[in-house]
């Protein structure tokens, strides 16, 4: 609190304070008072006036200075009451109470919404599953129905399997850490998973897939690994190039401190406004709008998932001709003991 902010809001009582001086100066001479003697009751006044100031002024300041600086430092504001001590004075007394009223019932809130919000987690998590089974049999009776009708159906089935995957991770990529286990995990078995997964997807688009140097093992979580790859292959076989052969191309490389697997493709590529955004949520671009329907989730989740697990995660891409994903596992002690 600045000095002259504290004294601009006293103004008033200043003037009423200067009022009152001119009262008793008066009223000393109507009494024929000596003139030594009613300077030294004003000077007494006046002493009074300016001690009494800086003693509240003192003891505001402290208060409202600590009280901005804890403040600023916060990154949950509503947090403050549990920061500052209560003040002395008066109107910091009203001030510290509202502040515990109000922390109080922003808890509360926050505690509601957290069971709120775990509870439609947990509805979307079994409803998921759920839905999974009716999905499971619709694709083996399209295995069963030869013919042009069945593959387009079970090709709409993968989709509709795969959209209620993307709904299942994201769902618990809120709380990932609760779900996931941190292990050695070949790169080599994790793409194959994930390419057998797609195989129907990636033989109806007609494309190959080319690996290289996937003989390393990663400190990852498998199952959520094989989802991210799920998700470029996705993309990569949404976003092709007419008249242009699909290649995804998968390799690893082994550095000092880090192991990088690149994910490539030969699509359409990713215009360089939209590179900067491609992980935003619901950010779809201009691909999203030009080629398919898209949510815009895909990304972010993988995103979200990558940054839980301590991966960090990057893209390249040329418009008309590639788009190259790159996922850095950081290696440790554990790492290096295990890969020995």
């Amino acid at each position: 609190m600045k000095l002259r902010s504290y004294l601009k809001d006293r103004f008033w009582f200043y003037i009423i304070a200067a009022l009152f001086a001119g009262m008793i100066l008066l009223f000393l001479t109507a009494y024929r008072v000596s003139g030594q003697l009613a300077a030294f009751i004003e000077s007494l006044f006046l002493l009074f006036i300016i001690s009494a100031e800086i003693t509240g002024y003192m003891r505001k300041h402290r208060f409202y200075d600590n009280l901005r600086s804890k403040l600023d430092g916060l990154d949950k504001k509503y947090l403050i009451h549990e920061m500052i001590s209560r003040p002395t004075f008066l109107e910091g007394g009203i001030t510290y109470d509202a502040l515990y009223e109000a922390n109080k019932a922003m808890c509360e809130y926050v505690a509601e919404y957290k069971r709120s919000s775990a509870d439609f987690r947990e509805f979307i998590e079994m409803w998921v599953h759920e839905v999974k089974l009716p999905v499971a049999s619709l694709q083996l009776m399209a295995h069963n129905h030869n013919g042009e009708f069945g593959e387009k159906s079970l090709e709409q089935l993968r989709r509709i399997d795969a959209y209620t995957d993307q709904v299942l991770y994201y769902a618990r990529s809120e709380n990932a850490e609760k779900d996931y286990i941190i292990k050695e995990t070949p790169l080599k078995r994790t793409v194959a998973n994930v390419a057998l997964k797609n195989r129907e997807s990636v033989q109806l688009a007609d494309a190959s897939i080319e690996t290289g140097g996937l003989d390393i093992s990663v400190m990852t979580d498998g199952k959520w690994l094989e989802f991210i790859l799920g998700q470029f292959m996705a993309n990569s076989l949404k976003y092709t190039v007419k008249d242009r052969e699909p290649v995804i191309h998968i390799s690893a490389e082994e550095l000092q401190d880090r192991v990088l697997l690149h994910f490539r493709d030969n699509g359409a590529g990713i215009p360089e406004s939209d590179l900067p955004r491609i992980f935003d949520k619901s950010f779809t671009g201009e691909n999203g709008h030009t080629y398919a329907k898209s949510t815009g989730m895909g990304l972010f989740i993988v995103k979200s998932l990558c940054d839980r697990l301590g991966h960090s995660i990057s893209v390249t891409s040329e418009r008309g001709s590639f788009t190259e994903f790159t996922i850095a596992f950081a290696k440790n002690e554990h790492y290096l003991i295990n890969s020995r």
